[in-house]
């Protein structure tokens, strides 16, 4: 077998297994926001206002928000020194036995206050393993990608987001189904119980990949490992990093708002049945899945970064219509509102990935890319609650939240103008192996 077919090869089977193992992350990750207010809200938080007890939810779930930017910290420090490969089977196995436990745990009504303390602390875990999970996969796929086709294996990688959601809100709606009153008394074990097969799987697949053709290369250039590569990013590429972060925040942020808040939204303020909002919730993230591969396979014409600033732009332009459309009460306007939401909403998410990882020297790659999405995470993890208390402060209205995400929206387009720019001055300069200058 000639050089290039075994290097087609590796790449293939590393976008395979960074996108299966990180759908299977995110599953995990997003079934907390999936079950948040309809589950651990009644069962895990005392007291008798439903109002209180969703917002207490919703700050455990921004708990594991709060761990990302550890983990990304921990793991790509080790990713940056040591390689991609040994990072991404750890995170995989800890988010995969964190949701395994919730799935075990006491509620509050048999075990009190430890209950809530017991989730919080496995949601803790589960944020720490997202905070690497991210970034190393993503890094996994693009730097083993051949470099005419590395915005659309990015974007691959990126379809673990949908994937992970579109499996959590199935599997919790089949269980609502087939449990029925049943669902809160031990249902919704369920989905957490299966966690620990599908780790299974995701952890067989990283062990059969090699280590990424770029960080071998940056590992002979330079001669020696980079000591501490957080404090070499923020000493060399400070402004990177806040570029980073500012063009992930509408993806992660927006996102959270999008599905966790609006689950809530739906079924607290406008009072629709829950399988109206999840149902929609999976046909947005059929959506994103195809949408995802079509400006894949557009980043690599026209380049990720200008993707991006046009993802960013439609965002905009469609924050306050997905709430006007919800707020129509109808199961078809809310389909198209999650369309609008989710499925528009990957042109920018498909591009994000492979845009970040242009973004920053190789030497420095996994560190940058994983604490950019997860500072941004830290917001995001509590922009369900930030977006209730506002809900609270205009009375029901949907105005409050709308504007809210109007202005994560227009954060993120102003992120992706800098990436963009900062990126062709790094192409003039230097040129990555076999791509082309980026038409400005």
């Amino acid at each position: 077998m000639d050089s290039d077919a075994v290097d087609q090869r590796r790449a293939r089977r590393a976008v395979v297994s960074s996108y299966v193992g990180t759908s299977l992350e995110w599953y995990d990750f997003f079934l907390f926001g999936t079950t948040a207010s309809i589950v651990f809200a009644p069962l895990f938080f005392g007291g008798d206002d439903p109002a209180l007890q969703t917002l207490q939810s919703f700050l455990a779930f921004g708990v594991g928000f709060i761990g990302r930017p550890l983990g990304a910290l921990v793991f790509g420090h080790f990713g940056d020194r040591l390689g991609r490969k040994g990072i991404l089977v750890t995170t995989i196995v800890l988010m995969g036995v964190a949701s395994t436990l919730i799935g075990v745990l006491p509620t509050f009504q048999t075990a009190g206050i430890i209950a809530p303390v017991l989730l919080t602390i496995l949601r803790f875990v589960q944020g720490i393993a997202a905070g690497g999970e991210w970034g190393g996969a993503m890094l996994m796929a693009v730097e083993s990608a051949p470099a005419h086709k590395r915005g659309f294996y990015g974007a691959v990688v990126q379809l673990g987001s949908p994937t992970g959601t579109l499996l959590s809100t199935l599997i919790v709606a089949g269980v609502v189904g087939l449990t029925g009153t049943h669902f809160l008394e031990w249902g919704w074990r369920i989905p957490y119980l299966i966690s620990i097969v599908l780790v299974a799987v995701g952890v067989w697949l990283r062990l059969r990949v090699d280590e990424t053709v770029d960080y071998q290369a940056a590992e002979s250039a330079a001669g020696r490992k980079e000591r501490v590569p957080f404090l070499r990013l923020i000493s060399e590429a400070p402004v990177r990093l806040v570029v980073g972060i500012s063009a992930y925040l509408m993806n992660n942020a927006g996102f959270f708002l999008l599905t966790t808040f609006m689950i809530s939204y739906v079924t607290g303020t406008l009072d629709l049945d829950a399988t109206v909002i999840l149902t929609s919730i999976s046909w947005g993230a059929v959506a994103q899945i195809v949408i995802t591969l079509v400006v894949g396979r557009l980043s690599d014409r026209f380049t990720p970064s200008k993707m991006l600033i046009i993802g960013y732009a439609v965002s905009v332009v469609t924050a306050f219509p997905i709430f006007w459309l919800v707020d129509s009460r109808q199961s078809v306007a809310i389909s198209a509102a999650m369309f609008l939401a989710l499925g528009l909403g990957s042109i920018s998410y498909a591009a994000l990935g492979t845009t970040l990882t242009q973004l920053f020297p190789v030497r420095l790659r996994y560190s940058g890319i994983a604490l950019s999405a997860n500072i941004a995470g830290v917001i995001a993890g509590f922009m369900p609650a930030l977006a209730a208390w506002i809900l609270t402060l205009t009375d029901g209205s949907s105005t409050g939240p709308a504007l809210l995400l109007l202005t994560l929206a227009l954060i993120s387009f102003v992120g992706s103008i800098l990436a963009r720019r900062i990126i062709l001055a790094d192409h003039r300069n230097h040129p990555p192996r076999g791509e082309s200058l980026p038409d400005s």
